[in-house]
């Protein structure tokens, strides 16, 4: 016998179209992992840390340093004060933070409504909190969320809206009117929003990240989540952090007492070291995504896709609909990874009923050298398919 929800959960999307490109020998476009962006201070302080121990159980809330630190950089780029004894919880990456969120605040039968395309982890942990997840959709080419839409999938067991912002899939950070339908919602029917901001630092030509955390009307219902994994390009490390006021929190921390308990507190003191390094690495963070993100988008045009604004994040999301409309993009997806060397990810993925076929998602966090070869070989394939470019 097995759990009912894992056993039916299958390999993930990201799991099976990387062993497909690695078979294939294929530049791997489709999981979302950065290469060659990590801060060198942050593996000096890492190092050095692991040196100097301590190795035991550090505190189950995180090592002080690195509570201080989310504080003080969340004060310092989003100007909102955190008190970091009361509001602070570090966890084992944003995945675990997510994870005692939803198993500190739901109970069985709640409704959890989240907003597709959504990252494929959130429905899953719903379920095994023994809630309901409730998709409202969001659809191209706008990808616009309207109050309209939430208050459509609003019943009496409605208790946590979760929104993803910088938004993964689409690269998509919500705008002051759509946070505004979202903020009148959530205090009609009383709600609690999870918020997953892991891209917060990751938004690019001047745009800025907002969070209902930041809304004074939302702070109080608002659990913010966190991530070193995206803002220092380190996702092996699993350093995540939550913020929320404290009769949020308390439930959340109690769910993480039970669930890892701890994290590895070398890898908690070199993230505080991350946390506090100068405007000019995270600028230069940006400044860097933005020139490879120009570099990918403007190749997938000249191949032919038309590609949305990409905001923010890692990621860019292309309309496939001029090459093989009769195909889903699955089938499209294994076909750019078999003939043309290059992996995406379709974003029918992202969708319950996977419906949404005309759009396939690629990562822009790689070298330049990856991104130009893998533009190069989408040239090749589509001059060799006979394909014309869109005008």
């Amino acid at each position: 016998m097995v759990n009912s929800v894992f056993g039916a959960a299958g390999t993930s999307i990201f799991e099976e179209m990387s062993r497909l490109s690695a078979e294939a020998g294929s530049i791997n476009l489709g999981q979302g992992f950065p290469e060659a962006l990590e801060p060198e201070e942050l593996i000096e302080a890492a190092v050095a840390a692991l040196r100097e121990g301590p190795h035991q159980y550090p505190p189950m809330m995180g090592i002080p340093a690195l509570r201080k630190a989310v504080a003080d950089n969340t004060l310092r780029f989003f100007g909102e004060r955190v008190d970091w004894e009361q509001e602070v919880l570090v966890t084992s990456g944003a995945t675990e933070a997510l994870t005692d969120a939803f198993f500190g605040l739901l109970d069985t039968g709640d409704e959890a409504i989240v907003l597709e395309p959504v990252y494929d982890a959130y429905n899953l942990l719903i379920r095994r909190a023994a809630a309901v997840p409730v998709p409202v959709r969001l659809e191209p080419p706008h990808w616009r969320l309207t109050a309209d839409k939430l208050e459509a999938a609003i019943t009496p067991r409605t208790k946590i809206i979760v929104l993803n912002t910088p938004m993964n899939p689409i690269g998509k950070v919500f705008d002051d009117e759509e946070l505004a339908g979202l903020r009148d919602v959530v205090l009609k029917h009383g709600l609690t929003i999870v918020s997953d901001e892991v891209y917060e630092h990751l938004v690019f030509d001047g745009a800025h990240h907002r969070s209902p955390f930041f809304l004074p009307e939302l702070r109080g219902r608002t659990v913010r989540i966190g991530s070193a994994g995206k803002t220092f390009s380190v996702t092996g490390w699993k350093v995540g952090y939550v913020t929320a006021e404290p009769h949020l929190l308390r439930p959340i921390a109690r769910a993480h007492q039970f669930i890892t308990f701890t994290t590895p507190p070398a890898l908690q003191a070199a993230v505080s070291v991350g946390l506090a390094l100068p405007d000019s690495y995270f600028d230069g963070l940006k400044k860097g995504l933005a020139e490879r993100r120009d570099l990918l988008v403007s190749g997938l045009r000249a191949v032919g896709f038309a590609v949305d604004p990409a905001e923010a994040t890692y990621f860019a999301v292309a309309d496939r609909s001029d090459f093989a409309p009769e195909e889903d993009d699955l089938v499209f997806s294994r076909r750019l990874t078999l003939e043309a060397g290059v992996t995406p990810v379709p974003i029918s993925s992202f969708y319950g009923k996977r419906d949404v076929t005309s759009h396939i998602r690629f990562c822009f966090a790689k070298r330049t050298e990856t991104l130009t070869e893998a533009v190069r070989r989408l040239v090749a394939w589509r001059d060799g398919r006979g394909w014309k470019a869109a005008s």
